[in-house]
């Protein structure tokens, strides 16, 4: 369980990225990013960055080489904003939470599609099967 202070800083590091990629990233490969979670190791020396991608496909591995390349960078823009001591050294890894979250959610339609398409089934608590 990561300190309170880590998580602060685990807040503040995915707040900063977030505005860096945004407003001072021009790199074409990072367009439609979104960083959902910093992960901090308790020493502060690396920090996880978990990013989705808006357009799957092709665009997710363009923009991992895209962040990676860009790693120095958005970290020297932290140390100016920031003044963390030791900043972090950036890791980018894709999240791929939400397309499994999103898998999921199209598993349970699927199920309720198939039992509305079955009907209602007679159950021990249906009134209208009569015991006998």
């Amino acid at each position: 369980m990561a300190s309170q202070r880590i998580e602060r800083v685990q807040k503040l590091l995915r707040a900063e990225i977030s505005s860096v990629l945004q407003r001072k990233l021009k790199d074409p490969r990072v367009g439609m990013v979104t960083v959902t979670e910093v992960d901090a190791s308790p020493d502060l020396k690396t920090a996880r960055v978990f990013f989705s991608v808006l357009k799957e496909d092709e665009s997710e591995a363009e923009a991992l080489a895209g962040l990676k390349s860009a790693a120095g960078f958005i970290r020297s823009e932290l140390m100016r904003v920031l003044h963390l001591r030791p900043m972090p050294v950036l890791e980018f890894e894709l999240d791929r939470s939400l397309a499994r979250g999103a898998h999921t959610l199209d598993l349970l339609d699927q199920v309720l599609h198939e039992q509305e398409d079955d009907g209602p089934r007679a159950g021990p608590s249906d009134p209208s099967r009569s015991e006998q």
